[in-house]
């Protein structure tokens, strides 16, 4: 039996970060929800499904569910085709469908492939699913105020765009700044058919606190440009929400804290030490040592638990280790760029034949080497790899 766990990794530890590209298509035979079970062995079947909609430029967009794993809205990379020929991509999870249209337009019959597993799936055009229920979203009527808002990050000259809830009353109230983990994400935190944000928000404001969350730059109604972008930049952008909340009128100036997810757990403790405006902090699963130690232990993790052999996990520690040390010898990207897939070549070269007879070209050949190097060389992922904590936190 395939596992699961091993259907849904790739065969190098990869946090994909980067956000959809779409490609403008006049075929609208691809419009629709189309579902199918995927054969993992065993007898289990697990139910797959594309929503694929069309924007006013002609663009497809859409999300993936995997229902059956309570995984729901998980964005589309890139939709194509060509023909009968369809490409599905989606890159958050390293997956990939090539599948062929009927002459009907209500079937297609194609490959799934991700990490080291290539399984067939048929896919059947049909009504959508009705959206999963989410109980624990906020529901009207509310004891607070809800304003769509905008505030400037003057350093970098860009708008950031959110929602301002602040309760009912006279206050002034305290305030918070929500902070998204990594990857770029609107003001919800939206992931998988879930908005935390939006809940957190809601709890905080019905306890009297004001709250302001926003889209990331270059995600949403924010401007800027997330690709280029470094966990010190979204620290200047957490700190430009602070200043707009304490200067609002119902809210208490000095009460102005930043609470902080994932990587916005490490930009909270970022921005208190650069100003003083942040009265308070709040990390949710922020991290305590340098990124680089927490990519090696998720990848050894995730591989003890798919099942992978022992070569390949050690394998893809010294790579991530090797590539990690090589962005921090060599600060230009044009020249780490071929030192980082030489020792990656080298690397794989090293496992033992059945081994590599076992792996896809796919998962180990230029294209997948590419794609590992360029997500190292990438500006977020050099800060990301080396910074330490420990000593802001000492603070």
């Amino acid at each position: 039996m395939v596992r699961l766990d091993r259907i849904l990794m790739s065969f190098i530890l990869l946090l994909a970060f980067s956000g959809p590209v779409l490609v403008a298509q006049e075929d609208e035979r691809l419009v629709g929800s189309w579902r199918g079970g995927l054969e993992v062995g065993g007898g289990a079947s697990l139910t797959i499904v594309f929503n694929i909609s069309q924007d006013a430029d002609g663009a497809f967009t859409g999300t993936m569910d995997s229902p059956d794993q309570g995984a729901i809205g998980i964005p589309l990379t890139s939709v194509t085709i060509e023909g009968s020929s369809v490409t599905v991509s989606i890159q958050v999870i390293q997956g990939t469908y090539t599948g062929t249209l009927s002459d009907e337009g209500d079937q297609l019959s194609g490959t799934w492939s991700q990490g080291p597993a290539s399984l067939a799936l048929t896919l059947v055009k049909g009504d959508p699913s009705p959206p999963p229920e989410r109980p624990q979203e906020p529901k009207p009527p509310y004891p607070y105020s809800i304003e769509e808002v905008t505030f400037t990050n003057t350093e970098a000259g860009i708008d950031l765009a959110g929602t301002l809830t602040i309760p009912d009353g006279l206050g002034p109230f305290p305030g918070v700044v929500l902070v998204s983990g990594s990857g770029p994400q609107d003001r919800d935190e939206s992931l998988m058919g879930h908005k935390p944000f939006l809940v957190l928000a809601d709890h905080l404001s019905r306890r009297g606190i004001a709250v302001l969350r926003f889209d990331d730059r270059g995600v949403g109604s924010s401007g800027g440009e997330f690709q280029t972008a470094t966990s010190e930049d979204f620290t200047e952008d957490a700190l430009a929400g602070v200043s707009y909340l304490e200067g609002q009128d119902r809210v208490a100036a000095t009460q102005v804290g930043i609470v902080g997810h994932s990587e916005g757990g490490l930009i909270a403790p970022l921005a208190a030490i650069r100003s003083e405006k942040v009265a308070y902090i709040v990390m949710l699963a922020g991290p305590g040592v340098p990124g680089i130690d927490i990519l090696v232990a998720q990848g050894q993790l995730i591989g003890l638990a798919a099942g992978a052999p022992e070569a390949v996990i050690e394998m893809n520690s010294r790579v991530q280790r090797a590539l990690a040390d090589i962005a921090k010898e060599e600060p230009d990207e044009q020249k780490a760029g071929p030192i980082m897939r030489s020792a990656m070549r080298e690397e794989i070269a090293l496992l033992p034949p059945a081994i590599m007879e076992a792996i896809p070209e796919s998962q180990i050949g230029d294209a997948a080497i590419n794609t590992t190097v360029n997500q190292f060389n990438s500006p977020w992922f050099r800060f990301f790899l080396h910074y330490d904590p420990r000593p802001i936190l000492e603070q």
